[in-house]
This record gives structure tokens, sequence and C-alpha cells, in this order.
């Protein structure tokens, strides 16, 4: 049997025999004419005319039925066929097409013609070599049965693909169209942030100090200035200091990186959009948030409906609000104010539930929240009015005492957003970073390190403001009905490999 190094022995014979004959096998440039979808736009006038086209691509397929031959070109995930005769094209180019394998780029020349098969072709007329591929594509092949295609081979294996990417999207079609969708996601975003004249700015991705999230960083060190800096874990102090600044509308897609475990919905290395918008709070967030994803689900979708793994979701605005509390006594049965101290410790205790640190109502009302809650909500809704141990970036309640002026919009069960009525008294803040200390010397292990210069940047004076963060590859996954975060990054976290030459 003919082993994966033996194939590559055979193409770098055919290296050798086409740098023979002359022809360089990886030149500069090559003019093309027509796309794959203008072909098929014009088709009706080029058939007539008998229009020379150039195009160029990856050779996927061929039929060799010795002096002519069938073939598919892949180019951005469309095919098109060509035929390719012996005297129809130049004997040392017929001579070179016998050389090329599957993989190989190719830039063709010629004009079209309708096969008895209906299928539009060109007919090859000059063949250049683009590139010579010296590693086999794991190719998929189809057959069909009973009126149906049915695949063959089928690369399935998930570490190959994710370490390989390149050939997995050069092999599964639906994976482009994925990270097409994700760009078409973004671009609708960022439209609509500036069509709310926002503005877009880009913060350190390397700080002395990390904050604006509960995680743990990744730590690196800066050899000229003998310091270690930490990779961002959330933007947003700094974008709150460009509020301060006099920006009062700023967004940014970000790349965050939080030194976590890896599953499902987690990857260390993310992206997340947040902006910050003055003059506003929590309630302004939420009609923004609503706005986005039924703007992006319409891009995608033409509908504000979607399937993710057999659920219906629909993102229509405007959601639903409900208070953290008003939700543990709706999904889970519990008045979480009935209940004393001492019954909420022994609850804890009979489902074997710990706080790091130390007990607080507040936090044990956030996990009994997430344990007993998260996974009912499936269609998209608000969870508002979180305790005050939930974050120290927050404003109070106006009317709730304990409580601040938070929510998280869940989907799926899943965290999509986080928004607040921004903290902007400096003095409440310099307490709320002191008390994150303490916490953090209590044993909690992910709390705000106290951040002096973002202190002073309010001392300076900080208008009123609502801030909101969006996890964006999760938003991809549920709109484009991808399993993983894998699915929907490109290059995804993964161990080193045993590189196999």
């Amino acid at each position: 049997m003919e082993t994966k190094h033996d194939t590559q022995a055979v193409r770098l014979d055919k290296l050798q025999k086409i740098k023979e004959m002359g022809i360089d096998p990886f030149p500069h440039h090559f003019q093309i004419t027509h796309s794959f979808a203008e072909l098929h736009e014009q088709a009706t006038a080029l058939l007539e005319q008998q229009t020379t086209v150039s195009f160029a691509g990856r050779l996927m397929a061929i039929r060799d039925q010795g002096k002519v031959a069938f073939a598919h070109i892949q180019e951005q995930q469309e095919r098109f066929q060509i035929y390719v005769r012996k005297d129809a094209v130049a004997e040392k180019q017929f001579e070179l097409f016998k050389l090329c394998d599957i993989g190989d780029y190719l830039g063709l020349s010629g004009y079209l013609m309708m096969t008895k098969r209906g299928e539009l072709t060109l007919r090859v007329s000059t063949l250049t070599l683009l590139g010579k591929s010296l590693r086999p594509l794991p190719i998929t092949k189809f057959k069909e049965i009973d009126g149906k295609t049915v695949a063959f081979d089928e690369v399935t294996d998930k570490e190959f693909r994710y370490r390989q990417r390149y050939v997995d999207l050069v092999i599964n079609a639906e994976v482009a169209t994925v990270f097409q969708q994700r760009a078409l996601l973004m671009q609708t975003i960022r439209s609509y942030l500036i069509e709310q004249r926002f503005l877009e700015v880009e913060t350190p991705s390397l700080q002395t100090i990390y904050g604006g999230a509960h995680a743990t960083p990744f730590v690196t060190h800066h050899k000229a200035l003998g310091i270690e800096f930490y990779l961002r874990i959330s933007n947003e102090l700094y974008l709150k200091r460009l509020v301060i600044g006099g920006l009062h509308r700023v967004f940014e897609f970000v790349k965050n990186f939080r030194n976590e475990g890896i599953d499902r919905t987690h990857n260390p290395e993310f992206t997340a959009l947040e902006f910050y918008q003055a003059y506003a709070d929590y309630e302004d967030m939420c009609v923004h948030c609503e706005t986005i994803w039924e703007k992006c689900a319409l891009a995608l979708h033409g509908t504000t409906e979607f399937e993710f793994e057999g659920k219906r979701i629909d993102v229509k605005a405007p959601w639903r609000r409900l208070p953290m509390k008003e939700c543990l006594q709706e999904v889970a049965k519990i008045d979480f104010d009935a209940m004393s101290d001492a019954d909420i410790q022994h609850f804890m205790q009979e489902r074997q539930w710990k706080l790091e640190g130390n007990y607080t109502r507040g936090r044990a009302m956030v996990l009994f929240f997430e344990n007993l809650c998260e996974a009912s909500l499936i269609q998209p809704i608000f969870i508002t009015d979180y305790p005050k141990e939930s974050s120290p970036l927050c404003k109070n309640h106006r009317t709730e005492e304990g409580l601040i002026e938070r929510f998280e919009a869940y989907i799926n069960g899943w965290e999509i957003a986080n928004a607040y009525s921004e903290l902007t008294d400096p003095i409440e803040q310099q307490q709320l970073f002191e008390e994150q200390v303490e916490r953090g010397r209590g044993g909690e292990q992910e709390t705000q390190p106290y951040d002096a210069d973002y202190i002073r940047a309010m001392e300076y004076g900080a208008p009123p403001m609502g801030g909101i963060g969006f996890g964006i590859d999760r938003m991809v996954m549920l709109l484009a009905n991808q399993s993983t975060i894998r699915d929907v990054i490109l290059f995804p976290t993964m161990k080193p490999e045993n590189f196999d030459s």
C-alpha cells in the first residue's frame, strides 16, 4: 500500500520533471478576467461570442481519458469544470497537465462550451501551473445513490481539521460559510454602532494591571523594562477612560485572553465586543443589545428566527426583562429573600455547592441562579438587578437595596452579554477595589486588582454611562448553528502536536 511519504516522493519527482521542462512551478502572477459567479451570470453572451476568458483555482478532480480530460477547478469554495484536449493546447502544456495532481493551482484560459449534460465548461486553450502541491489533500469522494449524493471517505477528524484549518477550508465548503457568516455578523454590528455615532478605537493588549472582569490572566515578561505584563482579560477600564476623556461613544472588537479551561463554549483567546455610551444606563444597553441581535439574525437568515441544535429561537426585539430574584422564584420556586443565611448555607451544603472565599448572601444568590436557572433560559432574556457583590464596577440600584443595575443576556442557557449602569463615583470605586483586594486575600481566585490610574481618571470627573460586553464567538455559534466554539474560531487553542513532516 502506498504511504503518504511515497505519494509525496512521487509529487517531488513530478516537480523535478516540470522544472526540467523549463517551467517555473511557482510563478509570480496570473491575470484573471472572470470569477466563477461572473462566468455563470454572463454565460449566454460569453457562449454566443466565444469570448476568451481566464480564471485560476485549485485542481480538485480529474477524469482522464487519454488525449482528453475533464477536471474541476475550485476557487472560493466554488467549482467549475474544465475540458482539456491534446490537440487544443500546446504539446508542452498538455505534457504539463499530465504531471499535475489534485491540489495544484492552475491558471486557465479558453472559451466556454456547454457539455451534453448541460454543464457550463471551459474549453482550455492555455494552461499555466501556478503552484505545485507536494502533499496530497484528503479528498472526499462522492457517489450518486438512489438520486442522492452520498459522501465517502469524509474527513471527520476534528483534531486534524482544527490544526490544519487550511485543509479543512479546502475540503469542507460549509466551514468557509461559517466564517463568511462571522464576517457578515461583525460588519453588521460595526455598521449599526457607526450609525449610532460610536467611534471605533483600539486599546492595549499588554497591560501592567489587568481588570474589567473576573478572570485569571496570562502573564508575560518585558525584557527591556524588566517588568511583568498581563494579556488583557477585558478592555473595559480603558474604554471607560476614553469616555472620561470626552470620547462619549466608543466601541472595540477585541481579543481577550483568559487563563482558563477549554470546553464547548470557552477558548483561552476569544473575541469580544465592548461599547460605552455617556449619559446612558443599563436600560439603554438592553435596547442596543436586542437591536444588534435582531439585525444580525436578519443579515444572516433574513428573519429573526433561527435554529440551534433543534431548538427554534427568535431574537425579535423587545426581549423579556426579569430580575434575578424573580427568576429564582419563577424557575426554581425559591423565595430567596424569605430564606435565612442558615437556610441558604444548608441548601448549598445539601447540594455540595461551594463558594470560594467568604460567604455572602449576594454571592450565594448568584450561585443559586447559575445552578438552578441558567440552563432553562432558552429564548432571549435579560436577567437584571444582580446582587452588589457580583461586580465592583456597577452603580447601585436606584430603588432596591443591596442590588446593582446590571444585566446579563441569555440565549440557549448561555450568557451572551453583560452590561452595567457604570459606576462613576471615584470614592465608592476606590472602596470597592479595596474590598476586591481583601476578597482575594480571603480565598477568592478571581477578583479585581486595585487600579490606581483608573481611580485617578475618575477623579477628573466622569459622566453617567452605560456599557456592555458581547461574546462574539458564542454569538456566531448560535446564529451559525455550530455546537462548539472551536468551529467558529479559525485557529482555536490546542496542545502542541507531535509534528509529522
